[in-house]
């Protein structure tokens, strides 16, 4: 059966706001980002011309509202999106520290994103894609966990390959024991798995970023893993390959916010193209070069969603370096 669309994610969609410069009166002046790691995502592969959709909740209020509008506006399919006129709108305050890390103050005591239920799950989007990708933003209560999991086994019946970023945000747990289970239950479930170098080392407990994730491969049958560094750019594990490419430095980076969703999007783009079992040393180490260079991009914009860069900015960026 052909399917209709490439990816559909499930997840958070939410308003980040961004630090941006000190008002007149020498107060903080914030900016109001359209965010959510997996619509990040989504972004990125609409920007490279896939057909994708998503799933989850927001509130039926001017951020729910917003948020919708900006979707459509990028080209993801919003059938799957719930407006709820009980809840409001998941907000999240990001502060930028020197160095470009962030800091997040999430405003979610119940938000929207995490009253998405089973009954909400539309189904036909699930039944339709190659890739289903989450995180665990969406595993952090009991409800939406329930939902998450039935959106899996739905995706792995219809025999979609299955994409996992744990995207780790610690102030959302009520402990990291409670999260640590749920990555697991993530790792187990995977094909393809998006982690950081701080995720890596604490799932795992190795400083060595090679041996914890040799550490994953002995554990679960995660075909390929592709590990960010940030400014030392990232690597894939495959088979018995490990690849390594450097990140594109640069001076004008602002804020690294959906750096890591631009990366993932660039290598589930590929996989697209090639299959996930067609991959080799060349095609790894293209699908690094171009993954790294996308996310450099987008830390010389604020928020990622509506910013994604383009096929040709990426391929003129990365030979201008």
């Amino acid at each position: 059966m052909k399917k209709k669309y490439d990816v559909v994610a499930l997840g958070e969609l939410l308003i980040d706001f961004t630090d941006n410069g000190i008002s007149g009166q020498g107060n903080t002046i914030f900016e109001a980002n359209p965010g959510g790691a997996p619509c990040n995502v989504l972004a990125m592969l609409q920007k490279l011309g896939n057909k994708t959709a998503f799933i989850g909740k927001v509130g039926k209020d001017i951020f729910g509202t917003k948020l919708k509008e900006v979707l459509k506006e990028v080209g993801i399919d919003t059938s799957g999106l719930v407006m709820d006129k009980k809840v409001r709108t998941t907000l999240a305050f990001v502060q930028t520290l020197k160095g470009g890390d962030r800091d997040f103050s999430f405003y979610r005591n119940p938000g929207a994103d995490m009253m998405l239920e089973e009954g909400d799950i539309n189904n036909s989007l699930i039944k339709n894609c190659k890739i289903f990708h989450f995180g665990t933003l969406s595993m952090t209560h009991k409800g939406v966990r329930k939902a998450t999991k039935k959106a899996i086994k739905k995706a792995k019946e219809s025999g979609a390959l299955i994409s996992f970023d744990p995207n780790l945000r610690p102030p959302l747990w009520e402990s990291l024991d409670d999260a640590k289970k749920q990555v697991e239950y993530g790792l187990g479930q995977c094909d393809i798995l998006k982690i950081s170098d701080n995720e890596i080392q604490w799932f795992t407990g190795e400083k060595d970023f090679d041996k914890g994730i040799k550490k994953l491969q002995d554990r679960y049958s995660i075909k390929l893993i592709v590990l960010s560094m940030g400014k030392d750019g990232s690597r894939a594990y495959y088979k018995n390959l490990r690849v390594e490419k450097p990140a594109f430095v640069q001076k004008n980076t602002i804020e690294t916010t959906g750096a890591g969703d631009t990366f993932g999007g660039c290598c589930l783009n590929f996989i697209l193209k090639y299959g996930l079992d067609n991959m080799d040393q060349e095609k790894l180490e293209k699908m690094l070069t171009f993954a790294n260079a996308a996310a450099s991009l987008i830390t010389t914009k604020k928020g990622a969603l509506r910013v994604m860069p383009t096929k040709d900015e990426v391929k003129d960026f990365i030979k201008a370096y």
